[in-house]
């Protein structure tokens, strides 16, 4: 087993983050105490259910007693509807202020129920325990929970962060190649911005990451866990430091809004979200080597091609985005490989006139 223990600090106390190949075996013990004499809730897909389920059994055998409440995959699952149907079930089946709940499944399964246990009886702990590469290395750290509303992803959350999060790689041998580039994309986002080794591993061990190997993936997943960690200890609720994650989402989220969150997946949108930002930044004076040197990598992940799609309607997708800001968009660009800064001196003028170009030929385009 390759297994790192990490630790976040954030203003409601401290975080265990268990990463790596083995690591639900290795924190079975903490999370029977955890649970013992508790009512708990697994929040989970089907899909998860019937691939890992049986892994769940040794953590449950110490608790009062347990309820599967099963949501849709994906995106459908970050719905109101979905918020209230929980809290009716738990409060159907006795949850109360000590209940526990656990999210088991990728990075929407955690976000609704992150939420969802911040919000049902003022508040209940919640454990992470991610399936899927995106969400171990990005969306279970950091305690930002949220739903989704027709106008806007993630525009109604809270941020609660959860009791730990156990990111074990031995669940990611079940994803298909699609869920591990979108993953690896968001890696890529950490290493441009904050980790120029990080960086550099992707470039050299891109193809083995691809095949999904638990143990090669294990250091790349405790890397990025620490590098999101050290940010957001700095920055718990994303006043300044935390945006810099944030790199090619400006753009990402607006096209995964733009095609009702169905035709790409989270780290697809991402990078041609990171592809566009690159080219703003090009435009203000980062050395084209590295530019390049980031094109080349993302290309590499063959990302599906986009369909047709309004630059005027993903402007206004942007600026109902829940990172806009009053005084207008903040855009993350980097400035060198494992370096970027934001701005919001980019005005909508620039941003229509590049975006109109952009969609053109956005994986040729320099």
């Amino acid at each position: 087993m390759s297994v790192s223990r990490l630790t976040l600090r954030h203003p409601s106390g401290t975080t265990p983050v268990i990463a790596g190949d083995g690591a639900l075996e290795e924190f079975v013990q903490e999370v029977g105490g955890w649970v013992a004499d508790r009512r708990v809730f697994v929040v989970t897909t089907p899909k998860v259910w019937n691939l890992h389920g049986e892994g769940l059994e040794p953590l449950l055998v110490t608790a009062a007693g347990n309820t599967r409440l099963e949501v849709p995959e994906g995106e459908a699952a970050k719905s109101v509807a979905s918020a209230q149907r929980l809290w009716g079930q738990m409060l159907t089946a006795g949850g109360k202020r000590d209940s526990r709940v656990i999210a088991f499944g990728g990075g929407s399964v955690g976000d609704l129920a992150g939420f969802v246990s911040g919000c049902f009886l003022r508040g209940v702990s919640f454990l992470q325990i991610p399936t899927t590469l995106l969400a171990q290395v990005d969306a279970s750290i950091g305690g930002k929970t949220g739903i989704n509303l027709p106008e806007a992803k993630n525009s109604v959350g809270l941020f609660f962060q959860p009791w730990a999060t156990v990111a074990d790689t031995r669940f990611l041998s079940t994803l298909p190649v699609e869920e591990l580039r979108s993953g690896l994309l968001e890696v890529v986002k950490v290493g441009v911005v904050l980790d120029a080794d990080l960086f550099e591993q992707l470039e050299v061990g891109l193809a083995g990451l691809l095949a999904g190997d638990a143990e090669r993936l294990a250091p790349i997943v405790a890397r990025a866990a620490q590098a999101k960690i050290d940010v957001v200890e700095k920055d718990p609720h994303e006043n300044d430091l935390r945006r810099m994650l944030n790199f090619g989402h400006t753009l990402g989220h607006a096209l995964e809004a733009q095609m009702d969150y169905r035709s790409l997946r989270h780290g697809e949108a991402v990078g041609y979200g990171m592809l566009f930002a690159l080219r703003l930044a090009g435009r203000r004076g980062m050395h084209l080597d590295d530019v390049d040197r980031i094109r080349h990598l993302i290309l590499r992940f063959d990302l599906p091609e986009l369909p047709s799609v309004n630059p005027a309607d993903l402007l206004d997708l942007m600026d109902r985005d829940k990172k806009a800001r009053e005084d207008g968009l903040t855009w993350i660009l980097p400035t060198r490989v494992g370096s970027g800064q934001p701005t919001s001196e980019i005005e909508k003028e620039e941003i229509l006139h590049e975006l109109n170009a952009f969609l053109t030929a956005p994986l040729v385009d320099k």
